[in-house]
């Protein structure tokens, strides 16, 4: 009885298939559709055809090679032999084979039983043959994959990341046909087909996520050019908060390495003070302790130069311990005691002084000078001095002109004016109003922001 088995049509594209696979209902269980003709039908039965070896039948007609199982070409052959009288092309037509496919098999069966001409190799003979081309192929395309992917894999690197994207540039598909087979890559580059499927179903999220951290960077980049050059991943990340971004800071220290962006690192700077020796030094009132807990309560003075095509240039700067804000500054092409004089006038009138101030400063001539130490009395300010030579009795001065002159990066000014300009806009417009500062207790803040906070009593937070 003809046993047949089919499904439902299926709709593929603007053609119906319908697959036809051999079951264990017969023909008379199932009924055959009137356009299978009886022909079609022993095809399929003498065929034996397993599952996935599915006969595609499009308006009658096979759409695609067919594929035989041995079974079924030895089944062919016996026929051949038990009908003598009849012709190979008639029994070809009535199996569904081509003749020529039909008379191969025959003189494949004639040889491989010994009667086949002389030099004639069997099937064992052409299965071994085979299976050594097919070995020898392989070793000569793993030579291949092994010379391409010659230095890929470094240490240090995400080398399975790496081995996953060769494999995808050289496997073989539509635009390229001469690649690699998947299995062949994999086992070359010592990793599971698994692994790289996994990496292949990821690539859409990993994709989004690139494309987010680089607009990310892109913001970095913003944020460190605005600072000239200056911020490190510290006060990149406090800005980023700021604006916004729920970002960890090692994310950030990623990024910036990942693209070469760093912060500026400050080169030393050589010492002005010269002290005389003919007055007597303030007594010490800071003791290095650069903290104060209200505004224009302490206070820090420095002179430093800048050299300039037209001769040196002078600053003199007075910093607030508490905010680290300039609140006085002066600029000459000298350094009397008239430039420090000039600047604690503008922070007198700036930076409302409390009454009994701390001035600290260095031994230097122009804050040991008559003008100067009459001016700390006329404001009722407490002198206080640091010792000769030690940088670090003053060093919250000191550290403000090692970052002007890293930040601004100019090495020589064209001229004193163009050094004047550069100095005002560093002070008035980055420093003090928008570069970012780890206060102790109110975290990133500028100078001006933690004034506010001072002054309004605002509690910092826990």
């Amino acid at each position: 009885m003809h046993c047949l088995h089919y499904s439902h049509p299926l709709v593929h594209e603007d053609r119906k298939w319908r697959i036809y696979i051999l079951s264990n209902l017969s023909v008379s269980d199932v009924g055959v559709p009137a356009w299978i003709s009886p022909t079609e039908v022993d095809s399929l039965i003498l065929g034996r055809l397993v599952p996935e070896e599915a006969v595609q039948v499009v308006s009658g007609k096979s759409n695609m090679s067919k594929r035989y199982t041995a079974e079924f070409k030895r089944d062919a052959v016996a026929l051949v032999r038990s009908s003598p009288h009849r012709n190979i092309t008639e029994i070809a037509r009535e199996l569904g084979v081509s003749p020529e496919g039909l008379r191969g098999w025959v003189k494949q069966d004639s040889t491989d039983r010994g009667q086949g001409p002389a030099g004639a190799l069997t099937s064992a003979e052409k299965d071994e043959l085979a299976r050594l081309r097919r070995q020898n192929r392989e070793q000569q395309q793993t030579i291949e994959i092994l010379k391409k992917s010659r230095g890929l894999l470094r240490h240090g690197v995400d080398e399975i990341g790496e081995a996953c994207r060769f494999i995808d540039a050289e496997k073989a598909a539509e635009a390229n046909p001469g690649g690699y087979s998947v299995a062949l890559l994999c086992r070359v580059m010592g990793i599971n087909r698994s692994t790289y499927y996994a990496w292949l179903a990821a690539r859409p999220a990993v994709r989004i996520r690139q494309e987010a951290e680089d607009g990310l960077a892109g913001e970095i980049l913003g944020i460190h050019a605005g600072s000239r050059g200056a911020y490190g991943a510290p006060r990149v990340h406090a800005a980023l908060k700021r604006g916004g971004h729920a970002i960890n800071r090692k994310k950030v220290e990623r990024i910036m390495r990942e693209r070469g962006i760093s912060g500026i690192t400050r080169r030393k700077r050589r010492h002005l003070t010269v002290q005389d020796g003919r007055a007597a030094p303030a007594p010490d009132l800071v003791g290095r302790d650069f903290t104060a807990a209200r505004t224009g309560a302490k206070l820090v003075g420095d002179i430093t130069y800048l050299p300039t095509i037209e001769g040196w240039w002078y600053l003199a700067t007075i910093i607030d311990l508490a905010t680290r804000e300039v609140i006085g500054y002066a600029m000459a092409d000298h350094h009397r005691a008239e430039l420090v004089t000039d600047a604690l006038w503008m922070a007198a009138g700036r930076g409302g002084l409390q009454p009994g101030c701390i001035m600290h400063t260095d031994r230097g001539s122009e804050y040991t000078s008559g003008e100067f130490r009459s001016l700390v009395m006329e404001l009722n300010l407490r002198q206080s001095m640091g010792r000769t030579g030690i940088c670090r009795d003053n060093a919250a001065a000191e550290s403000f002109f090692g970052l002007l002159k890293a930040e601004i990066g100019t090495t020589v000014w064209e001229s004193r004016q163009a050094a004047r300009a550069d100095v005002f806009r560093f002070i008035e417009v980055e420093y003090n109003r928008t570069r970012l500062r780890k206060h102790p207790e109110f975290g990133y803040l500028t100078p001006l922001e933690t004034r506010a906070r001072l002054q309004h009593g605002f509690t910092p937070a826990a």
